[in-house]
């Protein structure tokens, strides 16, 4: 499928936008934002109850709507102790409308009285391109890790800080970007991703 010459990113979330210009910047593409669009920018869905059916449907409405291929990722933490939720839901764990700290305090109440060795989670993503024409791919990218018990650290997003992952005795949130970008889901799904798109080139 190679790299196209033009590349959507199918977010409006300004924090993964960051994210992604770090780990894509040496993707050979001129990217497409809803910082840069001119006109309105589609709005997109994630009705699915899997990673990479939510991945596939934001990626294909943002290329159906700009004729130009989009990517897109889905992700979510799944927790050991609580039968992997709240997984694809991670992002409306405590309601539709939660922020960030509402869906951490809503982990942190359902994990109550679990103790260290029973804390494990991962971090799960699913990053995909879809072109106008219906082709797709996919690549999946995973970081394990465990959670701490009270929030740590002002950097990254959603869970971050509450993350530890495995290996080091911080949260993600207390990471340098570089770091996380390093060892995260989303890095790893979309250099996995970027593997894909180069062997078809």
């Amino acid at each position: 499928m190679a790299f196209p010459p033009r590349l959507a990113v199918a977010s409006s979330n300004p924090h993964k936008l960051r994210e992604l210009a770090a780990i894509c910047a040496d993707w050979p593409v001129e990217w497409v934002t809803f910082e840069t669009h001119e006109g309105e920018w589609p709005k997109v869905e994630e009705p699915h109850d899997t990673y990479v059916h939510n991945a596939f449907e934001k990626a294909h409405a943002v290329a159906e709507a700009l004729g130009v291929p989009a990517m897109a990722d889905d992700s979510g933490l799944e927790v050991d102790a609580l039968g992997g939720a709240p997984g694809v839901r991670s992002a409306r764990y405590a309601g539709e409308d939660a922020t960030d700290a509402d869906n951490r305090r809503q982990l942190l109440v359902a994990m109550k009285g679990v103790p260290g060795a029973g804390r494990t989670a991962r971090y799960r993503c699913v990053a995909a391109v879809a072109w106008p024409d219906g082709r797709l791919l996919h690549a999946e990218g995973v970081c394990e890790g465990a959670l701490a018990t009270k929030p740590r650290g002002e950097g990254g997003f959603g869970y971050d800080p509450l993350f530890v992952p495995a290996g080091w005795d911080r949260t993600m949130a207390e990471l340098a970007p570089e770091e996380k970008d390093r060892i995260s889901h989303r890095g790893r799904a979309f250099r996995a991703l970027r593997e894909l798109l180069a062997a078809d080139g």
